[in-house]
């Protein structure tokens, strides 16, 4: 048997974390994590409290609105973001951290994780918006694509 690599790992929990997304388009998980240690996770979401999707119905979907575009126009908090987010409220810094994320950012998210300090982001997925490439270049921000490790656990009887 194959031990997981720590990449593999984090993106593993990273997709466990998406399966807590209200989105009815994409399951979206993030995990910060520095010193092999996870700080903070994230998934996409309505904000806490409110109403979500999986009640009231996809806004995109109802306006027709393509994957990549107008992010404004959603109910949920992106997954980087509400990484960013939890971060804040527990006083964990995120300079020199790594993000395991099932997706690559938007743009806005890529701007939040440039100012957040972030050194690495990892990922399987591809999101629609590629414009983080250049951003995260300017800001030595090392990406990593890795394959999508399995979904399988394996447990020893």
């Amino acid at each position: 048997m194959k031990r997981l690599s720590i990449d593999e790992y984090f993106l593993k929990i990273a997709s466990v974390v998406a399966e807590r997304s209200t989105c009815l388009r994409h399951h979206v998980g993030a995990v910060s994590v520095k010193n092999k240690y996870i700080l903070t996770t994230g998934y996409n979401g309505a904000a806490a409290g409110l109403k979500d999707c999986l009640e009231l119905g996809c806004l995109r979907d109802d306006n027709n609105i393509p994957s990549g575009t107008q992010q404004e126009i959603c109910r949920a908090i992106h997954a980087e973001q509400n990484v960013i987010i939890q971060a804040a409220l527990h006083g964990a810094s995120l300079e020199g951290a790594t993000i395991y994320c099932t997706h690559t950012p938007c743009i806005i998210c890529a701007k939040m994780l440039v100012n957040a300090k972030i050194k690495r982001f990892v990922s399987f997925g591809k999101y629609a918006d590629n414009s983080f490439v250049d951003l995260f270049k300017e800001a030595s921000i090392k990406v990593d694509i890795l394959k999508r490790p399995t979904a399988q656990i394996t447990f020893l009887d």
